[in-house]
């Protein structure tokens, strides 16, 4: 998300000011001790093409808030053009196909493992290990956690054209991730799978130690950082130990010589719909919203599928957003208690009545069909409809961008809220 970009200069300015938001308090730095190894196994490297794109522009937006997160980064992406003109997911919006649905309770945390129309929910063993290692048709959290419902048929909130115009109903939707490098660094959040056995290492926090999860995390010392190693905005760091179904989750990290230093950290169970156990109201995460950040990431081994292949929501930026959030967000990021802002955990739903273009690539399509499914999520403040995703080289950057772009604000509208947190 922190590229500089000659395609958001003009946002830059505007996007750092609505990010030092609070909801979070800041803390003294808490320290843990732990020992390890800092390499990353891999299974079989996931097979990514060497078609790589130069990347057409990348932007960026350093803004911070309050969790210490920032957002911006462009690139534009996709892949082969798709001959479907089918515009909502089939396999998604039918009823489960069924398989097994078992729930074991540990401790205090039930888990949860399905299988639904040939998808395996909360069940992440089977992921490739390795940078950027695909999930093999895996799904984090259980087939009715929030970022897996199907909200194609939910209530428009009241308000809602008054929100889509204030993230601008003109403005077209940008990719956040795509091939190739921007800066020197890869573009998009990077994500790394480990196995159980990863070496556990020390997390010094550095700004919210009392709303992060203590540490040790297994994150290999060498593990990739959003905006590379001298990036200078969100720096988050991603890891699935998939034995475990965990997911660890650092913003602006640090690797040092045997552990990492953070701003905020977050442990998210994958096989559980009680998602962060150690959570409390309040609490912000490595992302403005206190959310997980890999679930909401579109990745090119969903996107590739074509329609239906991505079965989640997905995660994007506002410039402005209000002082209040809505489950499953658990922090604002904002102090402008704007009705007509957007707060964290808004949800947004691409219109039944737009018609997804056939002539867009198959990777477009997928992407679309999902926002029709299952939605948006607002996670953090940044450039306006920004999506956030994962760096591969297989992203087409020209086609992605150019078609994203055509799809605008007043082509979505928002799911009705409830449970909305308000000062």
């Amino acid at each position: 998300m922190n590229r500089s970009s000659i395609w958001a200069l003009a946002a830059l300015s505007a996007a750092c000011l609505s990010a030092c938001g609070g909801g979070g308090s800041s803390t003294a730095d808490a320290s843990l001790t732990s020992t390890s190894s800092g390499t990353i196994s891999t299974d079989a490297t996931a097979a990514k093409s060497s078609n790589a794109k130069s990347s057409n522009g990348s932007s960026t937006t350093t803004t911070t808030s309050s969790s210490g997160s920032t957002s911006g980064s462009t690139t534009t992406t996709s892949g082969s053009t798709g001959t479907s003109t089918t515009s909502t997911d089939t396999s998604t919006t039918t009823s489960t196909s069924t398989s097994t649905s078992t729930g074991t309770t540990s401790g205090s945390t039930t888990t949860t493992t399905s299988t639904t129309s040939g998808t395996v929910y909360g069940n992440l063993k089977g992921a490739t290990l390795g940078v950027g290692g695909s999930l093999n048709g895996a799904v984090p959290f259980p087939v009715d956690n929030a970022w897996n419902t199907d909200i194609s048929q939910a209530e428009v909130d009241p308000n809602s054209a008054a929100i889509i115009n204030s993230i601008g109903a003109g403005t077209g939707l940008h990719p956040d991730f795509g091939a190739g490098l921007y800066d020197g660094a890869p573009i998009g959040i990077p994500y790394v799978v480990v196995s159980g056995t990863q070496a556990k290492v020390a997390i010094t926090y550095t700004a919210y130690g009392d709303e992060s999860d203590p540490g040790p995390f297994p994150i290999p010392m060498t593990a990739p950082i959003e905006g590379g190693s001298a990036g200078t905005g969100d720096r988050h760091v991603l890891v699935i130990d998939r034995d475990n179904n965990r997911l660890y989750e650092i913003g602006y990290a640090f690797p040092k010589t045997s552990y990492w230093t953070a701003d905020a950290g977050a442990v998210f169970h994958a096989d559980s719909n009680d998602v962060r156990p150690t959570a409390q109201a309040g609490w912000t995460s490595a992302d403005a919203a206190g959310l997980p950040i890999f679930p909401g990431l579109v990745r090119y081994d969903e996107a590739s599928l074509g329609p239906g292949g991505i079965k989640h929501a997905l995660r994007f930026t506002v410039n402005a957003s209000r002082k209040a959030y809505v489950p499953p967000a658990t922090h604002w990021a904002s102090s402008n208690t704007s009705t007509s802002l957007a707060p964290m955990g808004m949800r947004v739903r691409l219109k039944a009545s737009y018609v997804i273009p056939s002539t867009f690539s198959k990777e477009t399509r997928a992407i679309l069909t999902a926002l029709k499914t299952y939605g948006m999520i607002v996670a953090d403040n940044g450039s306006n409809w920004f999506m956030s995703g994962a760096p591969d080289d297989r992203w087409n950057n020209d086609a992605i961008g150019s078609e994203l772009a055509q799809v605008k604000g007043s082509n979505f509208e928002v799911v009705k809220m409830t449970g909305l947190v308000t000062p």
